[in-house]
């Protein structure tokens, strides 16, 4: 089944190893195929990968886009030891994280994971 896409003026979407910019109108497209697709506000950036969830995010995010777990299997079980280590009361959150990167459901993955950047960002927000 295809997906249905709306992008805002000049909004931005990854599909694969590609960014489509969209042009100064609103537009909708369709896409059809297993080509990994992530809007640009979902996407975290080797510089913004700051925090031990937002190392993970990007981490998983490369693993989703490239089609290449294995490539990244090391530092993701690093990112995970260290997530352990900063957040312990996450633990649910993580197991359910690593089953689906286990699982092979990457997108639902980094669905999981920006539930955890919201409660990061409430957090230094309220600090």
């Amino acid at each position: 089944m295809p997906l249905r896409v709306e992008l805002k003026p000049f909004e931005r979407i990854v599909i694969g190893e590609s960014v489509i910019i969209n042009s100064g109108t609103r537009t909708s497209f369709l896409i059809d195929g297993e080509t990994p697709v992530l809007r640009e506000r979902d996407t975290v950036t080797a510089e913004t990968a700051n925090t031990p969830v937002r190392r993970l995010y990007f981490c998983v995010q490369m693993m989703y886009l490239k089609n290449d777990v294995q490539r990244y299997r090391t530092a993701y079980l690093g990112f995970i030891q260290d997530l352990h280590a900063s957040v312990p009361a996450a633990r649910t959150v993580i197991q359910i994280i690593n089953d689906h990167v286990s699982g092979g459901a990457l997108y639902k993955a980094l669905k999981e994971i920006r539930k955890l950047m919201k409660a990061e960002e409430e957090v230094s927000v309220s600090a």
